[in-house]
């Protein structure tokens, strides 16, 4: 469970006195992500929309933050099980820190909407206006859409002996109301839902045209027409307010209990876990912020005020709309060249991995016509006797699944591991499992302890008197709509060892076959770790050998203090080591007689970076991997994870060289120093922009669209 991150460990001894505070706080560099996610939004040579889009994605994350991390740590305070993490820091030191950087980020996220992006829309024809702006034809037609659109779905809920505090659920938008009975003269508090299902922002009937858009707060409107609900009452005041809760997930996952049950049932908890965060706008009343803070039960420093309109992820309506003067411009994705179209053909997929193995970049690359091809075609090729396959997270409308369910009406032997606890798809990943199993579908639930997160897709054909196993290994989920911004690398292969491999994992994964050992793949729990730390040992041994050594790096998230350490061993012993990290980072580069060989650089743009390579000189030797393990606790201890080894040169180079691209001081990216400060690099020295990873990234992908080269 990843809210026990921050549990006591045993460090590895490598015979180096490392100092002691040789690690960063991992929930302060989460913050700090999420900062250089701001300053994307802060960027005023950005599109303006996607500006907005990034407002609305810091607040989403800072929403699964409070949720998850500081729920955890306040879970785990209040039960005597916090311990110092191993930045040094105690428990309520972090919390602290959190709720200082907290304050200081959310007032810097509510004013560059206020002082900045909400002008800058204006002037390109976008208005979010409040309720006092509109001209009275405007009120006229909101109050009809209130009367039948939005009244029917309130529920007021008034305080009083009778009425106890209603629960607020969690990310709520809520209205606290003051009342007074006109009869008796005694004031009242009531509370009103804005409803999560109407939009967010409400387009002004009128105003249909894409160059002058308007809109009005739903809080807004509500708020207007209060005495509606509350007949026979006078309503003095009402203020907004958000309350964020602790919805990480505990499940028993006892062999005898049925998990599918266990986790409908902790989902419908999840939503009354205690409160970690109270948002409330600056002009509310002392009195009823001190009545909230009573009912509940949540400390001063939990409470955030904030310009109105609070809860900015409904800025995400406003980032779809349809200006593509505002947008990035598009990127043309292609098929992978290996998969493209001959004579107006299709590939087979299967014909063509018996040349190669083709490894695909996602987005720049389609999902569609390559993984999702994979799988349609195996589902509809008669020669093809079973599938198995992984899925953490899909789509509402997964092509995928459907395609697996053909298969099986097909006759054909298939096998879904679904990770029903990959968190917040919890609730879509139990409906897709129930659909497969009615389907005839083998679904199994992975290994008790363990969370399955490999990204894994086995064909099995019959070709002649043999049967020939094609294979996909991923670093991303098999979803085609997050395929669409999602960065990831995938391999297509028909390589022997991959496929021994593969078919070992999944007898694991579904039956109780015994641990194994594996040609082609690291696979976590054990051997992700293990394997790692053995390739930068061997880096180690080529630099003292006076033999090319290197050490590349590109994850999510670096926090594993086993990890770290080997890669300060490697730096003291003069390694050079590479570091790209999208999230979080607890390495302190640069520090002298400790990481002076280390570089840590960050990716941030129109596409989210989720790749996962380890790559190694290997003293002339080169090897890299690709796959799902991010450097975490939870990914080498607690999840199933696999890493692949890519074989053919050509595929090598291109790895290598995303390295040397992404690195390199000429291109646009974010520095870690030895203090935990990220500094973001955009000019170059005579003022002109730095390249752009992605963009060049794509620009590379579509110029040797036509070749077949290796």
């Amino acid at each position: 469970m990843s809210s026990e991150e921050t549990m006591a460990i045993s460090l590895p001894d490598f015979g180096t006195e490392f100092p002691a505070d040789r690690y960063l706080d991992r929930e302060l560099s989460w913050l700090a992500f999420n900062q250089r996610v701001l300053e994307l939004a802060e960027d005023p040579n950005l599109y303006l929309l996607e500006r907005v889009n990034f407002l609305a994605i810091f607040a989403s994350n800072l929403d699964e933050f409070f949720m998850v991390r500081v729920a955890g740590l306040k879970r785990r305070i209040a039960t005597g099980l916090a311990v110092t993490s191993s930045s040094g820091l105690s428990p309520q030191e972090v919390l602290s820190e959190i709720s200082r950087e907290g304050h200081r980020l959310q007032e810097r996220h509510a004013a560059l909407f206020i002082e900045d992006i909400k002008p800058r829309m204006k002037d390109a024809g976008i208005h979010i206006v409040r309720w006092s702006a509109l001209e009275e034809a405007q009120k006229s037609a909101l109050h009809d859409y209130f009367q039948n659109q939005i009244f029917p779905v309130l529920t007021p809920l008034a305080v009083d002996p009778a009425h106890p505090f209603p629960y607020i659920s969690g990310l709520s938008l809520n209205l606290a109301v003051v009342v007074r009975n006109n009869d008796t003269g005694k004031e009242h508090f009531a509370r009103v839902k804005v409803p999560p299902l109407l939009p967010r922002f409400v387009r002004i009937p009128g105003n249909t045209g894409v160059a002058d858009a308007r809109f009005v707060p739903l809080e807004d409107i509500i708020g207007e027409f209060l005495g509606l609900l509350f007949p026979g009452m006078q309503v003095l005041q009402h203020h907004t307010f958000r309350v964020t809760r602790n919805e990480d997930l505990e499940v028993d996952e006892d062999e005898g209990e049925n998990l599918l049950l266990a986790l409908e049932k902790e989902l419908l908890r999840r939503r009354f876990g205690p409160p970690v965060r109270l948002e409330v706008a600056n002009d509310i009343n002392p009195e009823v912020l001190e009545l909230l803070i009573r009912e509940l039960d949540i400390s001063d420093e939990d409470v955030y005020h904030l310009p109105s309109p609070l809860d900015l992820t409904g800025l995400f309506e406003i980032a779809s709309l349809k200006r593509p003067d505002l947008h990035y411009p598009p990127h043309q994705v292609i098929t992978n060249r290996f998969l493209k179209p001959v004579e107006d053909k299709d590939v087979s997929i299967f014909a063509a991995l018996r040349q190669r193995d083709i490894l695909l970049h996602h987005p720049y690359e389609s999902f569609s016509t390559s993984v999702q091809a994979f799988v349609e075609q195996a589902a509809a090729d008669p020669k093809v006797l079973a599938i198995k396959q992984t899925l953490y997270r899909t789509s509402g409308d997964s092509p995928i699944v459907d395609a697996l369910i053909a298969a099986a009406e097909a006759g054909k032997q298939v096998l879904a591991l679904v990770e029903i606890k990959a968190r917040f798809d919890e609730q879509n990943n139990i409906a897709w499992a129930r659909k497969l199993e009615q389907a005839g579908v083998h679904v199994v639930y992975g290994i008790v302890g363990l969370k399955t997160h490999c990204k894994l897709a086995l064909v099995i054909r019959q070709e002649g008197n043999q049967l020939r196993r094609y294979c996909h290994i991923g670093t991303g989920n098999y979803n085609p709509k997050t395929a669409r911004f999602y960065e990831d690398y995938g391999l297509l292969t028909a390589r022997e060892s991959v496929g021994e491999d593969l078919t070992k994992l999944f007898n694991q994964l579904s039956g109780y076959a015994p641990e194994a050992e594996f040609k082609s793949l690291l696979v976590s729990p054990n051997g992700v770790r293990d394997g790692l730390v053995e390739r930068i040992d061997r880096e180690i041994a080529h630099k003292a050998a006076g033999k090319p050594a290197k050490i590349l790096v590109k994850v999510n998230s670096l926090v594993d203090e086993q990890i770290i350490d080997a890669l300060y061993k490697a730096s003291c012993a003069g390694v050079e080591v590479e570091i790209l990290v999208r999230g979080m980072c607890a390495l302190r580069p640069g520090v002298p007689g400790l990481s002076e060989n280390i570089r840590v650089r960050s990716v941030l743009g129109r596409y989210l970076e989720h790749s996962r390579i380890f790559g190694f000189l290997g003293g002339g030797d080169p090897a890299i991997f690709i796959g799902s393990a991010d450097m975490m606790h939870r990914n080498l201890d607690r999840r199933v994870e696999a890493l692949v080894r890519i074989s053919q040169p050509d595929h090598i180079r291109e790895l290598f060289g995303l390295f040397e691209l992404a690195m390199d001081d000429s291109s646009a990216s974010w520095h870690l120093g030895s203090d935990g400060k990220w500094t973001r690099h955009q000019y170059g020295e005579n003022g002109q922009e730095l390249i752009d990873v992605q963009d060049k990234i794509m620009k590379d992908v579509y110029a040797k669209r036509g070749s077949r080269n290796a």
